[in-house]
């Protein structure tokens, strides 16, 4: 099982379970482990699967808590809560409405997910995963006995055949055409438009569904969160954030291409990505922002740009991705690095408070979680935070099932290829939910 580590994650080593004690597959204790994990008030797991990634992928780690609610779901109060000591790792999210905190707007959309905008717990036990074996930590008696003992159910059925837009395919074509009309004008350069797809009273089984979409799409900076009856199944290839001692790495992806079905193919597919001009400029465009956006929290002058247009490959899409990196200056917060740089560029678009005005103009539903963030928080400080895209989300109490998905809109671009780049960014989670989009 090879596991990229970073080598600043150094807590002290409790117990180790060696791979090899294991009564089962290091595989089959990972899905036994998610099963007891999601008895939980509230648990959180990230997975890197394996990925060999430019600053490394997330730590492989679990976390659980069934006091939840004594916990920040603000942003002002995020700062005083994470000064509190802390022998383990804090784990959490900020949704994309965390925006109304920042800045001076709004979201009125319709919301079935109903998400606090932010949430971050203490773990009572989390699991780490090393090369040799798992670390057990925290509150750990009878924690091993209890996962072993874990019945992974027989694999439930699909749950849903065909997911509904919340946005019409016409409407949206529309919304492209009046964007690239405003980016005339002059009010943006590049505009985010995403566009959500959702089923109503479906039997979900997140766990599961989950372990088929990391399969189907194994992602750096992969998630499974639970929050009382809603999770979030995310299979993310995009880092937002990661502080490590005093340097600040943001990796924004835009520009996407399928793989092809033969190597002669993808390899075109490849080069047509690397030369194609609209794509690039619209990761200039992010690159720029993101640029001045760590600037007004990093030490003067330390702003670079290390990779431009960067092309790596995922099981469905080539991305264009860039890494943008800072140091920090001395004695500025994860609040504060939050209210510079969130929401991320990548999902926004230029410049972000305008872009952000007319999102909720064009969209139809509330983000939320989507185009937030999922992440954790270190005892030493440092930090790892990804962009929640490619992901399902469930509420369990109302069976509201939903993911969306988009994309950049700049002048150049072409309303059908748009709507064929949602669908292409969609084809992992229609594949787990053996669904289509009507």
């Amino acid at each position: 099982m090879h596991v990229v580590t970073n080598p600043h994650f150094t807590p002290a080593p409790p117990p180790l379970v060696p791979y090899a004690a294991l009564p089962c597959s290091a595989a089959e204790f990972r899905e036994r482990a998610l099963y007891w994990a999601a008895e939980f008030a509230c648990c959180a797991y990230y997975e890197p699967n394996g990925a060999e990634y430019p600053h490394g992928p997330f730590e492989q780690l679990l976390a659980v808590t069934n006091t939840p609610d004594l916990a920040p779901t603000a942003l002002a109060e995020l700062e005083s809560w994470l000064n509190r000591p802390a022998t383990g790792p804090r784990c959490g999210f900020v949704t994309y409405d965390v925006k109304n905190e920042i800045e001076a707007l709004s979201s009125g959309h319709f919301d079935g997910l109903q998400w606090p905008a932010l949430h971050f717990f203490t773990p009572e036990t989390w699991l780490y995963w090393t090369p040799e074996g798992v670390e057990i930590h925290g509150a750990t008696v009878g924690v091993l006995a209890a996962i072993l003992a874990t019945v992974v159910p027989v694999e439930a059925p699909l749950p849903v055949a065909t997911l509904r837009p919340r946005l019409p395919k016409n409407e949206y074509l529309a919304a492209v055409e009046a964007i690239r009309e405003d980016i005339l004008n002059g009010e943006v350069y590049e505009l985010n438009l995403c566009q959500e797809f959702y089923a109503e009273a479906v039997a979900l089984e997140p766990v599961g569904t989950f372990l088929r979409l990391t399969a189907a799409s194994p992602t750096p900076f992969a998630g499974f969160y639970k929050w009382h009856d809603r999770y979030l199944l995310c299979a993310s290839p995009e880092r937002f954030l990661q502080k490590n001692g005093p340097q600040l790495v943001s990796q924004p992806i835009k520009g996407t291409i399928r793989r092809g079905a033969t190597l002669a193919e993808d390899e075109r597919l490849r080069e047509q990505l690397r030369h194609d001009e609209k794509e690039r400029a619209e990761n200039l465009m992010i690159v720029d922002l993101v640029r001045n956006d760590l600037a007004r929290v990093a030490e003067t002058g330390t702003v670079q740009v290390p990779e431009l247009f960067g092309l790596y490959s995922f099981r469905h899409v080539w991305q264009m991705i860039s890494t943008v990196q800072a140091q920090l200056r001395p004695g500025v917060k994860l609040a504060d690095i939050l209210r510079a740089t969130f929401p991320m560029g990548s999902m926004t678009g230029a410049p972000k408070i305008r872009a952000m005005q007319l999102i909720e103009l064009y969209e139809r539903t509330r983000r939320g979680l989507y185009s937030g963030t999922l992440g954790y928080v270190l005892p030493s400080g440092d930090f790892d935070f990804n962009v929640v895209i490619r992901s399902l989300q469930y509420r369990a109490g109302t069976g509201y099932l939903s993911f969306q998905v988009g994309s950049a809109i700049t002048y150049d671009s072409d309303p059908e290829r748009e709507y064929d780049e949602c669908l292409l960014k969609a084809r992992a989670l229609l594949e787990v939910l053996g669904a289509a989009v009507n």
